[in-house]
C-alpha cells in the first residue's frame, strides 16, 4: 500500500464527496467540511441549489466545490458518480452517504416502482458508493465514511415499515464496514440524528407533526453534523446524535423497552 494519510503533499485533488448536499444536513455537512479546508464534490438532484450553495461556500471559505447532478434512486448512479470523480481525478477522502427521503409506507402505497426507488436511494446507493469509493481509501490508508442514519433505525415500531428498516440497515453495514476497515485507516460511522431542524419534514408533508411536537425533542443541524464528524474521527461505527438520544438510546436497546414497544398495530 502507498500511505499517502490526510496530509499528503497530494492534498490538491483530495474530495469530500456528499450527497443530498443541497439543502439540510447536507448543505450543513458541505459548511463544516469546507470550514476545515477540505474541497467537495456535491452531489444532489437539483442542480441549481447545488450551484448556489457552491457559490456561497467559495464566498465564505474560499473552497471550490465540484457539482455532479446525480439521482441517487436511479440504478447507475453510483457507477456515473464514482466514474466522474476518477475521470477528472478527484480522490474521495471523505464520504457522506445522506441522500433521503420518508419514502412510501410499505403496505399502503401500492406502486412497487417506488418501493424500488425507495430501497435503491436510502439502501443499494449507499453500498454502491462504499463498494466504489472505500477500496481506494483502503489503498492510500486514509479515509472517513458517514453515513447518516436515524434513531428511528434502533428500535423497532408499528408504522410505515420502510424508513426504520432502511435506516437499520445502514447502521449494520457501518458496524461491519468499521470492523472491516479500521484497521487500515478508514473509519465509518453510522450517524442517527433523532428529530433535526432541516427542510426534511416540509418536503415529506410532515409539518403538522412537527409542529405539534415538543421543541426540547429538535436539534439544529449544525450539532448533528458536528456529532458526525467527531465520531467518525473517533472511528466511533454508530454516533447518536444529541444528548436527549444518547441518553435514550440505551433505554431504546432495552430488551423491556423493546417488549413494550412491539405493540402491534392493525393495518388500516
Amino acid at each position: 500500500m502507498s500511505a499517502i494519510g490526510e496530509n499528503s503533499a497530494d492534498s490538491g485533488n483530495r474530495y469530500a464527496l456528499i450527497t443530498g448536499a443541497s439543502a439540510g444536513l447536507g448543505a450543513e455537512f458541505a459548511r463544516q467540511l469546507a470550514s476545515m479546508g477540505k474541497k467537495l464534490i456535491l452531489v444532489a438532484r437539483r442542480e441549481d441549489r447545488l450551484r448556489t450553495l457552491a457559490e456561497s461556500l467559495k464566498k465564505q471559505y474560499e473552497i471550490d466545490s465540484e457539482i455532479i447532478v446525480a439521482d441517487l434512486s436511479e440504478r447507475d448512479a453510483g457507477k456515473r458518480i464514482a466514474d466522474a470523480c476518477q475521470s477528472a481525478d478527484w480522490r474521495v477522502d471523505w464520504l457522506v452517504n445522506n441522500a433521503g427521503i420518508a419514502g412510501p409506507d410499505l403496505l399502503k402505497d401500492r406502486d412497487w416502482t417506488a418501493q424500488q426507488d425507495f430501497f435503491q436511494l436510502m439502501m443499494l446507493s449507499v453500498a454502491d458508493l462504499c463498494h466504489r469509493l472505500i477500496p481506494s481509501m483502503v489503498e492510500r490508508d486514509y479515509g472517513r465514511v458517514i453515513n447518516v442514519a436515524s434513531v428511528a433505525a434502533r428500535v423497532p415500531r408499528a408504522g410505515g415499515c420502510n424508513y426504520g428498516p432502511a435506516k437499520a440497515y445502514l447502521v449494520a453495514l457501518s458496524e461491519e464496514l468499521n470492523l472491516t476497515v479500521a484497521a487500515c485507516g478508514v473509519n465509518v460511522t453510522a450517524l442517527c440524528p433523532g428529530f433535526t431542524h432541516t427542510d426534511f419534514h416540509e418536503t415529506a408533508g410532515l409539518m403538522d407533526m412537527k409542529n405539534n411536537m415538543a421543541k426540547w425533542l429538535w436539534y439544529d443541524a449544525s450539532v448533528v453534523v458536528r456529532d458526525g464528524i467527531k465520531g467518525v474521527e473517533a472511528s466511533q461505527s454508530v454516533v447518536v446524535s444529541g444528548r436527549l438520544y444518547r441518553w435514550l438510546d440505551p433505554v431504546f436497546q432495552s430488551v423491556w423497552t423493546r417488549r413494550l414497544l412491539k405493540i402491534k398495530a392493525r393495518p388500516d
